[in-house]
């Protein structure tokens, strides 16, 4: 194995760290992980900078290990190697880069006054979760630690500034900031920002707050002594590895399902959904529940993204392996997956009158601001495990749907195929076949579906060094995707009117979440 020829990606999501070591033919030859999970620090949903720090050290520690059991040599040096995360979120810095409040990740829902105010100024949809509406927000709170604020970062652009030294920002992460147009910060919305800023009595600009854009491919950026030494603490890794411009999840995921050209599409599934489909123009009109974002190389994008989806049904899945342990046959984790997905489809194809709402968090899509997990049914629902399960995967694309249907009925958008990644399609054919209904749309997984972004962000880091003039999407079609396996389901009539018919008691019953929200349980 020639380790000059392999490129590493990480990826922050929301409760795994990855990271996936590739070859030069594309294929992952070792990965390595940790687990952790946000906790709520004064009211707002959070990670320390110290687990941050353990996560990725821990994290590089679990790839080297693997990359020493199966070749029996030490990790020293990669081709090239890239940093992504969950898109979006709050960290604020002081000029001594001092932390001045605990990270606010995408998932919190506390913005919502700066986010209309924003979306007026713009006549843009700017979401709750971008980082413009975290500031803004922090603004016309007056909190104290904006008078000591030097730059505004997300995760991403935060470790890739530990390992290069340089805050920059992939057009794609950038794109979850502030709106994006040719490929850089819209001027004129930048200026009404900055007019903002200077009517509330503060001498921000963004230039000098958010980091700089770069686009996919863009050299400049390597691995510092400092930063090999914060990712390998043992310093077997060296320093100058290539590093290419840091991205968020939904550009990780575009690129790990073929997804940037124009027409294409893809569904990235774990403890968030989202879907990306990529325009050959910008929508007509300003909706709530669509955001505008880009491609790694900088193409219009119309995202709908929803903060809730696996976390509840994971939930649902460890009592069951609570259960199986009771009864002195303990299953796996994946055998317990495997076998309460595959029953699911053996339930009625609207869920025999079972409504699930698996809002840990908000939901901007679904108007609700305060999640409560919760079920319903009547009292003549068939009330089986299958039906339950089922209702439980409707539920991870129930809201999905809602702002899909915005895209496909108001504005005639379309999508040959959707590209389905991440947890939610480890179970072969069953989440898949769900969407594929739910959208009335088919739906493929490619063989690297598992892997997610973090494979996504290794393409990237081999994009930077093997592109040879291409551009993006010509390098995946040629290079990366052209003999790639994968899996196509359609839609089937019955599922796809039994969806509908489930979205029918689904939305009615938003009612009654909302109100479980102001419980204070």
């Amino acid at each position: 194995m020639d380790f000059n020829k392999t490129y590493l990606g990480i990826e922050f999501g929301s409760t795994r760290i990855k990271a996936v070591l590739i070859d030069e033919d594309f294929t992952p030859v070792a990965s390595g992980d940790y687990e952790w999970e946000n906790k709520l620090v004064d009211g707002y949903w959070s990670y320390s900078l110290e687990e941050i720090h353990t996560g990725l050290k821990s994290c590089y520690k679990s790839l080297k290990n693997d990359v020493y059991k199966k070749f029996g040599i030490k990790l020293t040096k990669v081709g090239a190697m890239g940093i992504s995360a969950m898109m979006h979120g709050y960290m604020a810095f002081d000029e001594k880069g001092e932390l001045l409040v605990p990270f606010r990740t995408w998932r919190n829902t506390t913005t919502e006054v700066a986010s209309e105010e924003l979306s007026e100024a713009f006549d843009f949809n700017v979401p709750q979760r971008w980082s413009v509406s975290h500031l803004y927000q922090a603004i016309l709170n007056k909190e104290e630690h904006l008078s000591r604020l030097s730059y505004v970062t997300t995760l991403a652009v935060y470790i890739n500034y530990l390992l290069t030294g340089k805050r920059v920002a992939g057009v794609g992460e950038a794109s979850g900031m502030f709106p994006i147009n040719a490929g850089k910060y819209d001027v004129s919305m930048a200026e009404k920002f900055d007019k903002l800023m200077c009517e509330k009595g503060y001498t921000f600009t963004l230039e000098k707050l958010f980091p700089e854009v770069w686009t996919a491919g863009q050299e400049g950026l390597y691995l510092t002594k400092e930063g090999a030494l914060l990712l390998d603490e043992e310093g077997d890794l060296e320093s100058g590895v290539a590093v290419c411009p840091p991205e968020g999840d939904a550009g990780t995921g575009m690129v790990a399902t073929n997804s940037v050209k124009a027409g294409t599409g893809n569904v990235s599934a774990g403890t968030s959904i989202f879907s990306m489909l990529v325009l050959e123009k910008n929508l007509k009109n300003r909706y709530m529940e669509i955001d505008m974002v880009t491609t790694p190389d900088g193409y219009p994008v119309a995202m709908v993204h929803c903060n809730n989806c696996s976390s509840e049904i994971d939930c649902w899945v460890r009592i069951f392996g609570e259960f199986s342990k009771l009864l002195g046959d303990e299953l796996s984790k994946s055998e317990l997956y495997r076998l309460l997905y595959k029953n699911a489809l053996n339930g009625d194809e609207d869920c025999g009158g079972i409504v699930n709402y698996n809002f840990i968090s908000g939901e901007p899509v679904a108007d609700v601001r305060e999640g409560r997990p919760m079920y319903m049914r009547n009292a003549e629902a068939k009330f089986t495990l299958g039906n339950f399960f089922r209702s439980q995967l409707y539920s991870t694309m129930a809201t999905l749907k809602i702002g899909m249907d915005i895209l496909f009925k108001k504005e005639n958008a379309a999508a040959e195929m959707f590209s389905g990644h991440g947890g939610l399609f480890k179970v072969e054919g069953v989440a898949q076949q769900i969407l594929a209904d739910a959208l009335d749309t088919p739906v493929c997984v490619m063989k690297t579906a598992g892997e997610g972004g973090a494979w996504g962000m290794a393409i990237l880091a081999s994009y930077m060094i093997l592109k040879d003039k291409m551009t993006l999407s010509e390098f995946l079609e040629k290079k990366v995707f052209e003999k790639m396996e994968r899996s196509v389901l359609y839609p089937e009539e019955k599922g796809r009117e039994g969806f509908d018919e489930y979205m029918k008691f689904y939305t009615a019953g938003l009612e009654a979440e909302k109100i479980a929200g102001k419980v204070g349980i």
